[in-house]
């Protein structure tokens, strides 16, 4: 089945933005997904967006996983979720060095661990079970790293949904291989179709062979600008500054994760 989106948030022209989901809500737009990266925060975004609309998909685009504990991501998707009476979905991701480091000013490390831990801890947590997890967090924090009066906890309140769907945002082979097996959903970015098979295939049939059963189809969330008009090169224009932006400055020199996925598009000038 194919839905129609749309991406916003994170940009100062959003309260015009939510105008036009609304109208265009109307008109049977099925999602909205809110960006963040070093701009607006989503959440708040998504919670103006619960407000104003009725019907749509509510998805953040993304949340990174080092600004944030999976803790506070389960309880912030389950806030949206009550706000937006079942409409949330959780857009989870890794991001980048050059956003990590540069503006959270964590240390990125573990990339695929982190994603893996903080999925299955939001689940366990809108389950309302009690959590007591070490791993690469540790929930409680244990007397061996400084913790002296934690204890296990479960969350306090009852989420609309004990499962929120969660879309994991992914590039490389192994994050590919991951999302393919533990995620609702699939995020890629600069998706040529007609390439995706070629460059994603291995890794999306390897990770769906290890997916239970129970998780279903995974969903696929591609995207890029649409314009509408006659003027082919004037609408290709207005996709070249986003594309710039993450081949550039969105990734860190000598590791740009979104350069490297142009590259292996056949777009070997990119540097």
């Amino acid at each position: 089945m194919t839905r129609l989106g749309i991406k916003s948030g994170g940009v100062l022209d959003f309260l015009w933005a939510v105008e036009e989901v609304v109208r265009l809500e109307k008109a049977g737009l099925d999602a909205v997904w809110v960006a963040e990266a070093y701009g607006f925060d989503s959440p708040t975004l998504m919670g103006y967006l619960a407000a104003r609309t009725e019907r749509v998909t509510i998805g953040s685009y993304i949340i990174n996983i080092y600004s944030r504990t999976p803790a506070l991501i389960a309880q912030t998707a389950a806030g949206l979720d009550v706000l937006s009476q079942g409409r949330a979905l959780l857009g989870l991701g890794a991001s980048g060095p050059q956003v990590v480091e540069g503006w959270h000013g964590r240390p990125y490390d573990k990339p695929l661990g982190r994603t893996r831990e903080t999925v299955e801890l939001c689940r366990r947590i809108w389950r309302r079970e009690v959590i007591d997890h070490h791993g690469i967090v540790d929930m409680p924090l244990p007397p061996e790293k400084g913790g002296t009066l934690g204890k296990p906890l479960k969350f306090l309140n009852h989420p609309v949904r004990s499962e929120i769907p969660i879309h994991v945002a992914a590039l490389g082979p192994a994050n590919v291989r991951m999302t393919a097996e533990i995620a609702d959903g699939w995020l890629p970015h600069l998706f040529i179709p007609e390439k995706a098979g070629q460059i994603w295939g291995g890794a999306l049939a390897e990770g769906l062979a290890r997916r239970p059963a129970e998780r279903g189809n995974l969903q696929i969330a591609a995207g890029s600008l649409l314009a509408v008009g006659q003027d082919a090169a004037a609408a290709r224009d207005l996709l070249r500054p986003m594309i710039a932006l993450y081949l550039g400055g969105m990734g860190a020199k000598g590791k740009n994760f979104y350069n490297d996925l142009a590259r292996a598009h056949g777009y070997k000038g990119w540097h």
